[in-house]
């Protein structure tokens, strides 16, 4: 990569110098008919003598652009299959890349299959290509065009002689000779009805009662030779699989993957696509979905695409929609869009008399006591913590490979180039100034979502799937570290910031910083990853993913702007070697425990049960054995140098790890207090919690008596008389985790929770369904939403009787709901918590009302 950038460098140097430079490839554009619905779209380029492009299908990334053909998206055609290419095509080295590549000379033809609905509006597209000759490239440059297409296979083709061409400036269209399979289309469109649309599949539907709760249902596709139906799995760029999409809905659940069986099943070599595919022959296609149902008076709706063929040709895909009447066991399909099931919106408070009974929202701004020294406010993180956070970020990554090299080069640029020593200095303060700035413009989409909704990245941070996603995400970035493969952006977004380096000045400038940003993407990206989700919590925010996005940008570009002006520094800089990678692969064994820690997030909400803390402990007492392995050089990796002796660093980072690998060890000790594992205070909110566990398990935390339904803990309260202590909390909350392992058991707390209040945990994050006459829509004050779940019932508790959103959040009631203080937040200070809950307690017994002592 870095040769390919002082390529671009020397290329705007080349640019500059002949302006009126003639370019040396010539493209033009056209397309040709192949049947009554596909098309092919052509680009062709003439080349000068000994200059050359690339082929589409290079090996490597580390060398040339690779030519790429680009459709603009368009409901009117799809794409079949890859873009072929033809020409004067070699194979051999390049010495300007020093590697093996595939070069195209004196003719380049690139075609794209397109199957086309609808021919009114043109195909508009661009080929993305670099040229070159024996010793320069030109910058990587687009050839945009448009092709109009007509069918021309209407009545006339039974006239057409075989093979006749027509010929437009910059078009081909070659009928094809008359055919059986072009009349049937006529027989088809001239017997069309609404239901089919003129399809030659046509879909029934059938629904069966199993089991109480159970229903079966089917939707049948009915067709005949020679037309064949898709399977739902289709591998590679072929025809459009057979997909059934269902609405989202409270009032059912899907039941395992949607089956499929037909008469007669075809899987091999398909012809139409060059791929092989799964197809059904002989109709009927039967697809079978079973579904949980909670309340049948309410319709399951749906959409499914599909794509027919003969032999020869194929059909454009096509809609259907579907409904099921689960309490009258019919099923109907049309291929016009249902009306959807609208549901009531509930006011206020209706909702609040459903979910909660007679509660009354206590007044927020008067509370019967205001006793405490130091009422705890919201608190978050210290924007400067995550200043300083970043800040180590960017330092970290600036000792890996992709940025390392980058200093002295860079440095060298702006010192040398620059007329006097003074504007050297300055242009090197201002391309670090701009490093910042586009780092701090990846957090603004964050802004605009807290804007929408101040829980929006709570619900991002506790969601199952994304919760998933960034395990796998950190998995790829852990390997990509280790050396098994690396991770770029597309090329297209590096060609066209490096293209606009040229212009000069300020903005010249900019773009030189933000092509930093793109090719170090494969160092900075898990690193980066790591704080745009620590940052995505329940106790995180926008602001503090911008504190630390500043930070990371600062310590990325403060060498640059450093070593302009005290070259002499440089020095003193370690030369690139061995260790850079490392450094990577350290990284790469922290990137695989923190996935660990997102996987751990969706087993607690979702209640699987497979990650508890045992586990957990285990694989990370792996990860950091295998560290420490790899740094006293027992372990190596695919790009690691040859170990002739163990550094100093390297032998305290190894003995460091090996000395964390024995902490985590120590988190499987016994509290005998508790019956519970002692939790690891530097895991607190990473690791699952204590009572989350295979041998010990306890239903709250520390072995105290809770309730997590709101109701029965203040029935409790009242039958006992004792005040309430409301924990908004979350399974995927770190803070919340930190207060129940390490402020809680402490001597000056543990006794009012245990003994002096009725402690109700309400999950904001629990992602098990309510029953179906709970789940609501409701008006917020950021719109209408749907409570589906428990942890949608506790946060809309929470949102609309204490005006809150954040977790953890603690609130001392009466048992009728009467706030005895100001509620209280993340508050890691022993002694103001506990002047918190013993103003809660004074204040109760002040009313006449407390007999805790019974």
């Amino acid at each position: 990569m870095q040769k390919l950038i002082l390529s671009l460098f020397a290329t705007l140097m080349f640019l500059n110098l002949h302006g009126q430079f003639k370019y040396p490839v010539k493209w033009t554009s056209e397309w040709k008919q192949v049947s009554a619905t596909e098309y092919d779209v052509i680009v062709k380029g003439t080349i000068d003598p000994g200059w050359n492009i690339y082929s589409q299908y290079l090996e490597s990334d580390d060398g040339p652009i690779a030519t790429q053909l680009t459709l603009e998206a368009g409901d009117h055609f799809t794409s079949v299959g890859k873009t072929g290419e033809d020409g004067t095509i070699k194979k051999g080295y390049d010495k300007i890349f020093e590697m093996n590549v595939t070069k195209i000379f004196d003719q380049a033809i690139f075609t794209q299959r397109v199957n086309v609905s609808d021919v009114g509006p043109a195909i508009k597209g661009y080929l993305t290509y670099m040229i070159c000759d024996a010793e320069q490239c030109l910058p990587p440059t687009d050839f945009e065009f448009e092709v109009q297409l007509e069918n021309r296979l209407v009545a006339e083709v039974a006239e057409a002689q075989p093979e006749e061409e027509t010929t437009g400036s910059e078009e081909t269209i070659v009928i094809p000779s008359t055919d059986a399979s072009i009349p049937a289309l006529v027989d088809i469109e001239s017997s069309e009805t609404e239901e089919t649309n003129g399809n030659p599949v046509q879909w029934t539907t059938a629904i069966e009662k199993l089991e109480d709760g159970f229903y079966q249902i089917q939707l049948i596709a009915n067709f005949n030779k020679p037309w064949t139906l898709y399977s739902q799995v289709i591998e590679g760029d072929g025809p459009i699989p057979t997909t059934f999409t269902f609405e989202e809905g409270g009032h059912y659940e899907l039941v395992g993957p949607t089956t499929e069986t037909a008469t007669k099943i075809k899987e091999g070599f398909d012809k139409t696509f060059e791929i092989d595919v799964k197809k059904f022959v002989e109709g009927p296609a039967i697809f079978t979905q079973k579904v949980k149902v909670a309340d049948p008076s309410k319709a399951i709706i749906g959409d499914l695409v599909f794509m027919t063929c003969d032999d020869e040709m194929c059909l454009p895909p096509a809609y259907q929609f579907f409904q099921f009447d689960v309490d009258q066991l019919s099923g109907k399909i049309s291929s016009e869009p249902f009306e959807e099931i609208e549901e009531a919106i509930v006011d206020v408070p209706q909702a609040i008399q459903t979910l909660y009974g007679t509660l009354t929202p206590p007044d927020m701004d008067s509370p019967l006591a205001t006793c405490q020294t130091a009422a705890p406010a919201v608190q978050k993180s210290s924007l400067w913590k995550i200043f300083s956070l970043g800040f180590l970020g960017g330092l970290i990554a600036l000792l890996t490979p992709c940025i390392f090299p980058m200093i002295p080069l860079t440095v060298s640029f702006f010192t040398k180039r620059s007329q006097t020593r003074s504007k050297g200095i300055n242009n090197a303060l201002v391309y670090g100034g701009f490093i910042v700035f586009v780092y701090l413009l990846l957090s603004i989409p964050f802004h605009l979502l807290t804007s929408v909704s101040p829980d929006i990245l709570n619900q991002i941070s506790t969601n199952i799937w994304l919760n998933l996603a960034f395990f796998v995400i950190f998995l790829v970035f852990a390997f990509s570290f280790f050396g098994y493969f690396e991770l770029t952006l597309p090329a297209s977004w590096t060609n066209k910031t490096a293209q606009a380096e040229g212009i000069g000045g300020v903005v010249g400038i900019f773009f030189m910083a933000l092509t930093l940003a793109l090719v170090s993407f494969s160092c900075t990206g898990p690193i980066l990853g790591t704080l745009l989700v620590g940052a995505l919590s329940s106790d995180g925010g926008a602001w503090q993913l911008t504190a630390g996005m500043g930070g990371f940008g600062l310590g990325l570009a403060l060498p640059f702007g450093f070593f302009a002006a005290f070259p002499g520094f440089m020095n003193a800089l370690p030369k690139s070697g061995g260790w850079l990678n490392t450094v990577k692969v350290t990284l790469g064994f922290l990137e695989l425990a923190l996935a660990l820690k997102f996987l751990s997030n969706a087993d607690m909400v979702k209640h699987w049960g497979i990650l508890k803390v045992e586990l957990f402990l285990g694989l990370w007492i792996l990860i950091f054995a295998g560290l420490a392995l790899y740094l006293f050089g027992l372990i190596k990796f695919p790009h690691d140098s040859p170990l002739k002796k163990l550094s100093i660093p390297r032998l305290a980072l190894g003995g460091l790890s090996a000395a964390f690998v024995i902490y985590l060890a120590s988190g499987f000790m016994i509290n005998p207090k508790m019956d519970s594992y002692r939790p690891l205070k530097l895991l607190s909110g990473t690791a699952p919690p204590v009572c989350y566990s295979y041998f010990k398990p306890c239903d709250c935390p520390q072995q105290l008596s809770c309730f997590k339904d709101l109701k029965e803990g203040l029935a409790y309260a009242k039958e006992v008389n004792k005040p309430v202590l409301l924990d908004f909390t979350g399974y995927a909350c770190v803070n919340c985790r930190r207060m129940e392992e390490h402020v809680w058991p402490e001597p000056e707390i543990y006794p009012y929770l245990k003994d002096d209040y009725v402690l109700i945990s309400l999950y904001v994050d629990d992602k098990k369904a309510l029953p179906a006459e709970e789940q609501l829509r409701v008006e917020t004050f950021q719109g209408t939403k749907t409570l589906k779940t428990y942890g949608n019932k506790w946060s809309y508790f929470q949102e609309n009787y204490f005006n809150a959103v954040a977790q953890p959040y603690y609130v001392l009631v009466t048992p009728d709901l009467d706030l005895l203080n100001s509620p209280a937040a993340y508050t890691p200070d022993k002694q103001t918590y506990a002047e918190f809950l013993e103003c809660g307690k004074m204040t109760f017994g002040n009313l006449g009302l407390n007999n805790t002592g019974d």
